[in-house]
């Protein structure tokens, strides 16, 4: 063997992964989404999840694509953990068709037939048709169809350009007995897992060893640890997926990393042990491309075998891996249950389906004040994991939203009582608002993140000044989500009041900052994100306005909104004006005091640990 084959070599190697590559990318183009709708719809039992995830691997010609997509749907909330484990044992069941495509090369026989069944015979005719599509179709559908040929045919060109480049070496000693270290269950095992992590695709190792076998150098013995390596080095690639995910999405990629992981150990210690005693012959004899095949097939279908009964266990053991932080736990089951009570069988009986959704919408209030109140905390007792517990509540209530707009608006194609149109009015309206109220929390977060990073210090007035407008904001927010969701009139009165003192205590916190910046006991900077803080403060008190009048406004439709706010003002309505001078007093500022030191925030805010509301 000389360089020119080396030379060869590795351009029938990038010609197998790019043709690899091509094809996938068409065919998941081909899919039109349709893939990715059947993983997130269809998984309601682990054993469908192992058909579909074998199914749509088969179909894309990549595990790791559909590893990386389970990840994404858990990142993003879309599907459970419990119902990913299904899909990933599937995926790694689904891969192995590669390499039985990549076995007909091995086919021998003179008949017309069985010439044409071998990809070295078909692909040429594949790539005639595919590149005419993609020079001649307009049509985005045939064009994929185009992509999917050519890919094919580039990956079995490469596919046989490697082997050839490869047949010189059975007469190279040093070759030989690399692969005879390689019968160290160990060493393969390593040997595979590298390649398989660099190159980041199964598939391709399984075919990369398939084209060496044509040497006769590689034996069975070489061959079964270097194939239980390529499993694991293929969960590299999920893993990479999920850095910078959620805990979920991490724990999707870890479900991934054991089960190929102790699927090994558990196969390996069974084959060795039993070959200890049976002293198996084949493995001493050369192994052919379809044995490589056998071998993937055998090995995946016995790991889902053994998980499937224990799909649990993968999920325990991610968990453990990565834990989860206080309070995440139930948030995410009560995340799941209030989703769960949205289902559309009640959609039949309005009146037991508006009952689920006021029971939703005090669910998502509940996370939506939890969020506000953690957010808030920052400011003063800041931690990494209380603005991620934050996050990660904006992100449930996004979904509380998304999934009762489309259910409200489903029940109301259908007849009701008045009592329930008016509850569905008013919770069509007030997601919207207390969605909103949780981005502000976010904000909040962001600020305290802002304050404990730069070590600002706020004057100990402006820190006194800001507890007070904290106190007033939550306060805005409990009457309006309680009565919401006790639908309460009473309640609802008493957010206007409350409502037009925060505007007061905005325009005053304001006024004051100037006064202590001409006096220089504040700075530029503190004073953008002061403005920040009590921005967000008066855009919560709006919103928490917004659910209020459209509850009164819902009983009375005599009033538009303005004009409705316009009367509650009027010199004569005692009745605003009493509750407006009891919040009033409630929530004066401390007196101005000249002189006063500055706070240091991120002494005041050094990290607690983990944050837990």
């Amino acid at each position: 063997m000389d360089i020119f084959n080396v030379f060869e070599m590795a351009g029938g190697l990038a010609l197998f992964l790019y043709g690899m590559n091509v094809m996938g990318d068409g065919l998941s183009r081909a899919s039109g989404g349709r893939l990715e709708k059947i993983l997130e719809k269809l998984t309601s039992s682990t054993l469908k999840g192992v058909l579909l995830g074998a199914g749509v691997t088969a179909v894309i010609q990549s595990s790791s694509a559909t590893t990386v997509m389970v990840v994404g749907f858990v990142n993003s909330g879309i599907m459970t953990l419990q119902r990913a484990v299904g899909i990933i044992m599937g995926a790694n069941i689904g891969t192995t068709v590669t390499s039985w495509i990549l076995s007909l090369s091995g086919l021998e026989g003179d008949s017309f037939f069985i010439r044409m069944l071998k990809p070295s015979s078909f692909s040429p005719i594949l790539a005639l048709i595919g590149v005419g599509l993609l020079l001649f179709s307009k049509k985005d559908r045939k064009r994929d169809a185009g992509s999917i040929m050519v890919g094919f045919a580039v990956l079995m060109y490469g596919m046989e350009a490697m082997s050839g480049a490869v047949k010189p070496l059975a007469q190279v000693p040093e070759f030989t007995n690399l692969f005879l270290m390689f019968q160290n269950p160990v060493l393969g095992m390593i040997a595979g897992a590298v390649l398989t992590a660099v190159i980041q695709s199964s598939s391709a190792s399984v075919g990369i060893l398939q084209a060496l076998c044509v040497t006769g150098a590689v034996s069975y013995g070489s061959a079964i640890p270097i194939i239980m390596g390529q499993n694991i080095g293929t969960c590299v690639t999920a893993l990479i997926s999920a850095i910078g995910a959620k805990k979920n999405a991490k724990r999707t990629a870890f479900v991934h990393l054991y089960f190929n992981l102790i699927g090994t150990i558990v196969f390996m210690a069974l084959f060795y042990t039993a070959n200890a005693f049976l002293h198996f012959e084949f493995l001493e004899e050369a192994a052919g491309v379809a044995g490589i095949a056998v071998v993937h097939t055998l090995f995946n279908v016995f790991a889902t075998l053994l998980w499937l009964p224990f799909h649990n266990v993968l999920v325990k053991l991610a968990q453990l891996t990565v834990r989860e932080g206080a309070g995440e736990e139930r948030r995410t089951e009560k995340t799941l249950a209030g989703l769960a009570m949205l289902d559309d069988r009640f959609l039949e009986n309005p009146a037991f389906a508006m009952a689920q959704c006021r029971e939703a919408c005090a669910n998502m209030a509940g996370v939506t004040i939890e969020a506000l109140d953690a957010a808030i905390s920052l400011l003063n007792t800041y931690s990494e994991d209380g603005l991620e517990l934050v996050k990660e509540d904006e992100d449930v209530i996004d979904k509380y939203e998304d999934r009762l707009g489309t259910y409200l608006i489903q029940v109301a194609k259908n007849e009701m009582q008045l009592k329930d149109s008016h509850t569905l009015s008013v919770l069509l309206h007030s997601i919207g608002d207390i969605e909103r109220i949780s981005d502000h929390a976010v904000s909040i977060g962001a600020a305290a993140k802002e304050i404990y990073d730069k070590n600002l210090a706020f004057s100990e007035a402006a820190v006194g000044e800001l507890e007070v407008f904290s106190s007033a904001v939550r306060e805005v927010v409990q009457i309006s989500m309680e009565a919401m969701k006790k639908e309460d009139l009473a309640l609802a009165l008493e957010v206007e009041p409350l409502e037009e003192v925060i505007d007061d205590l905005s325009d005053e916190m304001k006024k004051r900052h100037i006064d202590r910046l001409r006096e220089g006991r504040c700075t530029i900077e503190l004073g953008f994100i002061l403005a920040d803080l009590t921005t967000s403060y008066k855009r919560i008190a709006d919103h928490c306005s917004n659910i209020a009048v459209c509850m009164i406004q819902a009983e009375n439709d005599e009033f538009g909104r303005h004009e409705y706010l316009h009367s509650l003002k009027e010199e004569d309505n005692q009745q605003f004006h009493a509750k407006f001078r009891k919040y009033r007093e409630r929530y004066a500022l401390p007196e101005r005091v000249k002189g006063t030191p500055k706070v240091d925030m991120r002494a005041r805010m050094q990290p607690a640990g983990q944050y837990s509301v």
